[in-house]
């Protein structure tokens, strides 16, 4: 007698997946709302918010914890209006990473004031943001983000909850000096949580007296009330904005962006940074070896016995080679369209700069072929020879750096390999040649390094204490066709681990200054902080963030590399002079290519005439 088919058995976690999607669509008001469940950051794109993968069977702290995410994204969905948002908010820098940071927690605080259910699975959420615990003793404000700070504190005011005990150190050491600054605004606050623009408005005045920003958002008056009744056309605008539009558009962004890299640099210098490096005018007379070396700056290292560098081939075998590289073909499909745009207007603007130019009739140089009918027509006339001019285009070679930590799994990585391959590809045909490097560490909590650091008998202060994984995917010299399966190895489940981004940044500048090219470009692509928990837990709360700085400051002041970042949803431009933060992965494309774009337009020269007295101009062939 035939049995019945057995019914599979789903995952514990499943019934807990579909409750969860239930909830954020009801708290969202949104029926069409997409919940997905992936490893990496969890994030809300338009009507799709992705959750963190829950294990098999999770505990009840992963299950608090991925309800807080799942009930932040929700508020945020319901309560937080984006065009709104980008009209109050600051327009780059620190300004504009503090003023998101309240938006999130005054989002967040409407439900837990609401909902003590809700309440709950946010503290453990943000309980479990803060579990690494640097900032639970921090005594210096540099070492305490200012952000997270008054994140924490606009929550106390409008909830009543204070921070949890591994973030007490980092709002104590920032709360005298807030409220001494913006007592009066900060007292109000409580008042208008439910009204995002009125919030907003009360924020910018925060961000005023705090002195982090001068300017004022758009349909602000002078005396700091709004009439959107002035501002009739600010719908009409965002739509401008957000679109593809035309060249104008194209010109109008760029002006923009170009009006705050100027008022960014302001700030630096009057905060005391140091000038701007101009490579071109030192870069010729440095030394090659002036690379940033880590014991020069108190940095120290514990064992470099397991660290490797190693090619991406070798952590692979060709076959998931060729399975993750098909994997990322079918992302690239999808973001091919505003990719290739962007790419395609850095092409027009490196090729612009290279085109020919020649000189005609002179007594020597190349046969001018397009002459010799003259020399039938008339024997005794002399041959023509032509010269081409020299271009103002340097030789270049780009290196992209990307963080390979846990943080980054999901769509940022996703996105930044995609960026990476489109990039490449598009440098390459301009004659750039391009190296992409990533970094991580061998193994979570430590690794080999701790195991000789606790049999050693746990020596104090032993510096940096995990093992390095520094990934070379593409090296300068080799052509695009032959490294895109390597790329695609940034997809690899389990790969991605802790950052330590100082030692990292100093490799990929020593591998720069072995090269031969006139001009060398070096952009540091992140999502974070360094953070590694087996050093920190055994050094200073700020031990890496500190390295990073120096050898940041070593790179800006003494080298001839060209340094830039790029932020995914964090604020780089705490660390470095040229740098964009943005706030989703899918502006990562738009920020690359406009930063090299806004690179090249500062190092052009003026270009020698096209012709010469009689003459005539050719493009490139």
């Amino acid at each position: 007698m035939a049995q019945p088919p057995k019914k599979n058995k789903e995952s514990p976690a499943e019934p807990f997946k579909r409750v969860l999607g239930l909830a954020s669509r009801a708290i969202a008001g949104e029926k069409e709302m997409q919940v997905s469940f992936a490893p990496g950051k969890p994030e809300l794109d338009g009507n799709h918010m992705q959750l963190p993968e829950p294990s098999r069977v999770p505990s009840a702290k992963e299950i608090a914890v991925i309800r807080g995410w799942a009930d932040s994204l929700s508020l945020t969905a319901a309560r937080h209006d984006k065009k709104l948002h980008n009209r109050l908010a600051p327009s780059a820098g620190p300004a504009r990473s503090v003023f998101e940071a309240a938006e999130r927690a005054r989002v967040e605080s409407i439900g837990a004031m609401r909902m003590p259910g809700m309440a709950n699975n946010l503290t453990a959420k943000l309980e479990d943001q803060y579990a690494h615990g640097r900032y639970a003793d921090v005594s210096e404000r540099q070492d305490a983000p200012i952000e997270d700070a008054l994140a924490l504190l606009v929550r106390e005011r409008l909830t009543g909850l204070k921070a949890p005990d591994t973030a007490k150190g980092l709002v104590d050491v920032w709360r005298d000096f807030i409220e001494e600054k913006a007592g009066p605004a900060f007292e109000r606050l409580d008042k208008v949580a439910n009204d995002q623009a009125a919030f907003g408005r009360m924020m910018r005045d925060m961000l005023r007296a705090l002195e982090l920003t001068e300017e004022r958002s758009e349909g602000e008056s002078e005396d700091g009330d709004s009439d959107e009744e002035q501002q009739p056309d600010a719908g009409e605008s965002d739509s401008q904005d957000s679109s593809d539009g035309s060249e104008d558009q194209d010109q109008d962004s760029d002006e923009q962006r170009s009006e705050s890299e100027d008022g960014e640099t302001a700030e630096a210098s009057e905060d005391g940074d140091t000038d701007d490096f101009d490579a071109d005018a030192e870069g010729d007379e440095m030394a090659e070896t002036r690379e940033p070396n880590p014991e020069r700056f108190g940095y120290k290292v514990f064992s470099k016995a397991n660290d490797e560098e190693i090619d991406a081939d070798d952590l692979s075998t060709p076959d998931e080679l060729e399975r993750l590289r098909s994997f990322l073909d079918k992302e690239l499909r999808n973001l091919s369209g505003a990719v290739s745009r962007l790419a395609n207007k850095l092409q027009r603007k490196l090729m612009a700069q290279q085109n020919r130019s020649w000189e005609f009739d002179i007594e020597e140089g190349m046969l001018d072929a397009a002459r010799l009918p003259r020399i039938i027509m008339d024997p005794m006339h002399a041959l023509s020879f032509k010269r081409e001019r020299d271009t103002n285009f340097k030789d270049t070679v780009v290196t992209l750096l990307l963080d390979n930590s846990g943080s980054m799994r999901g769509r940022p990585i996703m996105v930044a390999a995609c960026c990476a391959d489109i990039l490449a590809r598009t440098l390459e045909r301009c004659g750039v040649k391009v190296e992409i490097l990533g970094f991580t560490t061998r193994a979570w909590k430590g690794g080999q390094s701790r195991e000789a650091w606790l049999a050693a008998g746990k020596p104090a202060g032993p510096g940096r204490l995990n093992d390095l994984r520094h990934i070379i995917y593409k090296t300068a010299d080799a052509p695009w066709r032959r490294s895109k399966r390597s790329l695609a190895l940034m997809m690899r489940e389990g790969l991605l681990k802790e950052n330590i981004d100082g030692e990292a940044l100093a490799w990929a500048h020593q591998r720069l200054l072995g090269r031969p090219e006139q001009r060398r470009i070096l952009m540091m692509i992140s999502d974070g902080a360094p953070v590694d928990d087996s050093t920190l837990s055994v050094n200073s709360g700020c031990y890496l963030e500190r390295h990073l700085r120096q050898v940041i400051e070593e790179i800006e002041t003494k080298s001839p590399v060209q340094l830039l970042a790029i932020g995914i949803g964090h604020d780089v431009t705490r660390y470095y002079r040229r740098a964009v933060t943005i706030t989703d992965p899918s502006e990562l494309a738009g920020a690359m290519t406009d930063k090299l774009v806004e690179l090249f337009d500062e190092q052009v020269e003026t270009a020698p005439p096209g012709r010469s007295s009689g003459g005539r101009r050719r493009g490139r062939g």
